[in-house]
């Protein structure tokens, strides 16, 4: 059953050194790719689910509760378990021993095929992340399937990377005088525990999965804790996970299910004693509270950001602002890595179509979102539909912040009627409003500034970031000198930088395998997904020795 992953195993341990490109799971939904009947079958199945209580072997108190609506407007209806705390913690802690005993190669192995079934259901998923995320559908597919399950291998190999840096046995020899010391040593992987992936309510897998699979392969138990408003993809996740699991004869409470219809769960299980281990996506504001307060746990957040964007000048104006348009309206800017604050010199800059003032790189950007979104049914599969209220409130009160460029409008879904969609707002806002930009707006929403040169402009990105954070950075100029003084002031910072980007390439994308996610030195994120140090405080090496 699991021999035949050890190819893909090796594949992805070449991949994380290599950085260079890779991909397990193909990210296009054609049926030339998943086969015929794929796309309707994975509806189906999605269907199946809706108004009735979810498959899954899990014990519970016997309620069954759920609270998902589909940003679309439908139905969902589906229901789960509500957990037992002890129950599950319980059962997770009892089935450690014979997952630890197991080793890191069959851990391994284990996991890589609960990820190949996960890729098998990715039209199902597909469907469970647009209707609870609002992400249009080509990119639930892609974002919420192959490329999470690219991440979720990711962090397999470098967990298996690091619990095989050594030897797990020595014969350990002493020369002396007389007889040698000899002795006989074995350093065994030790989990450090329960862990814990508390879900966010926009990439629901993607975010989750870098911690499910890097606390699974080193050994530890994981409850997932989906947010209320989106708990069927990771329903689907954590009952393919236990059938895996059941079938190589291991526990399924290995993996379980914490949902819950409000809030409160997240606080209960992270603060537990037992809960060792604490992964989260979401505010800055819960992440802040699980890093002072979850102190019997390894704590990993990642959190809010304003993500900048220094614009010097550039050999590609239609291409610029063709690139900054398609990144600010992809998923209506509900993203953790999508640009706010857009810094540009008030003298304009120089392009190939000539010197631009403030105003017309302003205007031009609003024009260029514009020409993107005109066709309304073209527009909602780039802009899918707003996620929740909260993000509803701040486009709507996004005029108040400063002098409007292009004013967010709402859209009618030509296939969702009850679909709530908006197109982004953008914001002129001056460089003393730091009370303004130097905070996230979650949201199509996003802010030009005109500064007094391009070393101010980096002197904000550095200021803003040091101080709140943030996943991406990214900067244009045709002088190499201005590129090089912003990697230095990215580096400063602790973020990551893409330059000139004018193609098919966007800053708000991350390629697993090559691209980290996030730094760890800034406060926007506590590690990288993945690097080593993401999965090294997961496990510990244990040893016993007795004389050869």
């Amino acid at each position: 059953m699991f021999e035949q992953h050890r190819d893909t195993l090796e594949k992805a341990l070449s991949a994380i050194a290599g950085r260079g490109y890779w991909s397990a799971y193909p990210e296009s939904p054609s049926p030339r790719v998943y086969g015929e009947g794929a796309a309707e079958r994975g509806k189906e199945a999605f269907e199946s689910y809706l108004g009735k209580p979810f498959p899954l072997d899990q014990p519970g108190t016997g309620t069954w509760i759920g609270a998902e609506r589909s940003p679309f407007g439908i139905e969902l209806g589906v229901t789960y378990p509500e957990p037992v705390v002890e129950d599950l913690i319980g059962a997770a802690k009892a089935a450690m021993p014979a997952w630890r005993d197991a080793g890191p190669g069959t851990r391994a192995l284990v996991c890589v095929e609960i990820v190949n079934r996960i890729n098998h259901h990715s039209f199902e998923l597909a469907n469970a992340v647009q209707h609870t995320t609002g992400q249009a559908f080509v990119m639930a597919f892609q974002a919420g399937g192959p490329h999470a399950q690219d991440r979720a291998l990711e962090a397999v190999a470098y967990g298996y990377a690091a619990m095989t840096s050594s030897a797990e046995v020595a014969h350990w020899e002493k020369p002396g005088k007389g007889e040698p010391l000899v002795m006989d040593k074995r350093f065994t992987v030790v989990p450090r525990g329960v862990a814990l992936v508390i879900g966010c309510n926009t990439f629901p897998t993607w975010n989750a999965y870098p911690g499910l699979f890097a606390s699974l392969v080193t050994g530890n138990p994981v409850i997932v804790k989906p947010h209320p408003r989106a708990v069927l993809p990771l329903a689907i996740t954590v009952r393919i996970a236990r059938d895996v699991l059941a079938e190589a004869g291991f526990d399924p409470a290995l993996v379980s299910l914490a949902a819950e219809e409000g809030q409160g769960l997240a606080k209960t299980l992270a603060t537990h004693p037992d809960v060792r281990i604490v992964d989260f996506t979401g505010s800055t504001e819960f992440g802040d509270w699980l890093e002072q307060n979850a102190r019997q746990a390894l704590v990993h957040t990642e959190k809010a950001g304003v993500n900048t964007v220094v614009i010097d000048s550039t050999g590609s104006w239609r291409g610029m602002l063709g690139n900054l348009a398609f990144s600010l309206s992809l998923y209506s800017g509900q993203m953790c890595t999508a640009p706010q604050n857009i810094l540009v010199p008030a003298g304009g800059i120089d392009t190939d179509e000539g010197h631009k003032s403030f105003d017309e790189v302003a205007s031009g950007l609003a024009a260029a979102v514009g020409t993107l979104l005109g066709d309304d049914a073209r527009a909602v599969e780039l802009t899918g539909a707003i996620v929740n209220p909260d993000v509803l409130g701040r486009v709507e009160t996004a005029p108040s912040l400063g002098d409007v460029v292009l004013p967010s409008r709402a859209i009618q879904h030509p296939s969702f009627p009850d679909a709530v969609v908006r197109t982004p707002a953008i914001v002129r806002v001056d460089p003393s409003a730091a009370d303004v930009y130097g905070r996230e707006h979650f949201g199509p929403i996003s802010f030009v500034i005109p500064t007094s040169s391009t070393e101010e402009s980096l002197e904000v990105l550095r200021r803003t970031i040091k101080a709140r954070g943030a996943l991406t950075a990214s900067a244009y100029s045709t002088s190499p000198e201005v590129l090089d003084q912003a990697e230095r002031a990215a580096l400063d910072a602790g973020v990551n930088l893409s330059c000139n980007l004018t193609g098919g390439i966007f800053v708000n994308q991350s390629a697993a395998f090559s691209d980290y996610h996030g730094t760890g030195a800034n406060p926007a994120a506590t590690a990288s997904l993945t690097d080593p140090g993401y999965v090294a405080g997961r496990f510990h090496v244990v040893q016993s020795r007795r004389p050869a």
